[in-house]
């Protein structure tokens, strides 16, 4: 059976695929390129999108969206464990971010601005502790190094030897 896709037809140069949050099958290609070689593009694809649609429905079962009431405890608890968590880890790390906020991002559990500000995702919450500290260790890293390179996972594996394990709670 052919997988049903929303077509998006842009100035690009190459076909591409996407397997979106709500797991919707998105295809890009360029403005003139014809639909019998869109849909051979799809149909040599289609065990990815398949196995990629099940992992997608999988996630969303697992981490539903929270009603108002869960959101709202979800962010009281990241203003009250988060700047905790960030001060504990810079400490250890000798790093200073210039400040703390609190988002709703749904693609990222955190990001470092250019002047040192970390960004936290409030469903970050919803993880266990250890990969909470993973977040924050990860993001205080990026004031040093503003890469993911061989020293910067140098840097979180000196605070977190088992980094990698934690990550992948975020994963799964």
């Amino acid at each position: 059976m052919k997988p049903e896709y929303t077509l998006i037809r842009s100035s690009r140069k190459t076909l591409s695929l996407e397997i979106t949050r709500d797991a919707a099958v998105v295809v890009r290609a360029p403005m003139r390129c014809p639909q019998r070689e869109i849909d051979l593009f799809v149909a040599q694809r289609e065990g990815w999108i398949r196995s990629a649609l099940e992992r997608q429905r999988s996630r969303i079962e697992q981490h539903p969206e929270p009603s108002d009431a869960q959101r709202e405890q979800l962010i009281r608890r990241a203003k009250e464990i988060l700047p905790e968590r960030v001060a504990h880890y810079a400490g250890l790390m000798e790093l200073h971010p210039t400040g703390i906020t609190i988002t709703g991002a749904v693609s990222r559990f955190g990001s470092c601005s250019p002047k040192n500000r970390l960004c936290f995702s409030w469903r970050l919450m919803q993880y266990p502790m250890r990969a909470v500290d993973y977040v924050v260790v990860h993001e205080l890293a990026h004031i040093r190094h503003k890469n993911h390179g061989r020293d910067f996972y140098a840097l979180v594996q000196s605070i977190l030897p088992d980094y990698r394990e934690r990550w992948q709670m975020l994963k799964d």
